[in-house]
């Protein structure tokens, strides 16, 4: 490598309605609005691409089963998402996400990125992985704006996420009941689509305070949480939490485990704008979780400057320039 700026990024992507394809595509943009042309891919496009691949002057950014072709790559920055998990995955398949990441270190020239140091420290502590940096997710532009003015009444709990067992809805729920109880006027709404949906909206389908509102555009997420009190999410193992951010961006208090990769995005508001409740999801402990959140005095919403994909864009630049300086150091120390 020649330590040069990338003439190009290539990045790839995962289902077009999943995390990885939100990330890739925010990506772009922040790669975009520092004049750097980017493309995200889908990695079963990866072997009509080899050229590009192979081009030590074009920086792949690589997700997911992409991360298999860290062998073949040149100038390649691989992502872990988060810490595979066999209980919600399947061993075949948390095997097989350990595999690509052993691959990606084993790999010359190819480095390995995580998204908190919560995750990063399961990869290095555990699986004796070696993590490269961590670098943290953007967020969508529309989080960026300015809040109206308005007033707009905040009148509900809510969730916003997948509905699958790991995030703990079904845990949640009676907590959120017992504080809708003790709360006339204010109700929950459920944001999100999984396997769970239909059993949840068996469960709670008499109580119309609570509503399912299955899966939303950024811009209905966004006008929900500015009417929101309290966002509340109930994964102790969340690798990061972009929810969090945007919950917190627009007004809302966070209530959430007391574990996860979401402590370390503004731990200056543990206490007040965050409430914890323990890695259990005990149900006497979120209500009250719950209940301190309300009381608590609103804070304003949090800056997101660090979090936008240019930001975030210019760190992965940054980690690509400090690496290929050290590589050109390494190849003049054998000469």
């Amino acid at each position: 490598m020649n330590g040069r700026p990338p003439s190009k990024v290539l990045l790839t992507g995962g289902h077009p309605n999943g995390g990885v394809a939100s990330f890739a595509e925010a990506l772009r943009c922040g790669f975009a609005e520092l004049g750097l042309a980017a493309e995200v891919i889908s990695p079963a496009k990866i072997p009509a691409r080899l050229g590009e691949v192979r081009d030590p002057g074009v920086l792949k950014i690589l997700s997911t089963t992409a991360v298999f072709a860290a062998p073949l790559a040149r100038r390649a920055i691989c992502m872990a998402h988060g810490v595979p998990c066999a209980a919600h995955q399947g061993w075949t398949r948390t095997l097989a996400i350990l595999a690509s990441y052993r691959m990606a270190n084993a790999c010359r020239g190819v480095q390995l990125v995580e998204v908190s140091e919560y995750s990063a420290l399961h990869l290095r502590a555990i699986f004796g992985l070696r993590v490269d940096a961590v670098i943290r997710n953007p967020v969508h532009p529309l989080f960026m704006e300015a809040m109206p003015e308005d007033g707009a009444k905040r009148e509900a709990i809510t969730y916003v996420g997948r509905l699958h067992c790991a995030k703990n809805v079904d845990r949640l729920l009676p907590a959120i009941r017992d504080v809708l109880d003790e709360n006339p006027g204010l109700r929950a709404w459920i944001v999100g689509d999984g396997p769970m949906r239909p059993e949840l909206e068996r469960i709670h389908h008499g109580d119309e305070r609570i509503a399912f509102t299955g899966a939303l555009t950024p811009v209905e997420v966004r006008e929900r949480l500015r009417r929101t009190r309290v966002f509340v999410s109930g994964n102790p193992a969340e690798p990061f939490g972009i929810a969090y951010l945007e919950a917190l961006s627009q007004g809302c208090a966070v209530v959430m485990p007391a574990s996860g990769g979401g402590l370390e995005i503004a731990p200056e508001r543990i206490g007040t704008g965050i409430q914890l409740f323990s890695a259990s999801v005990e149900r006497t402990e979120v209500a009250a979780a719950l209940r301190n959140a309300l009381q608590a005095a609103p804070l304003p919403p949090l800056p997101l400057t660090a979090y936008s994909a240019r930001s975030v864009a210019e760190a992965y630049l940054s980690l690509d320039s400090r690496f290929n300086a050290q590589g050109r150091l390494d190849a003049e120390d054998g000469r």
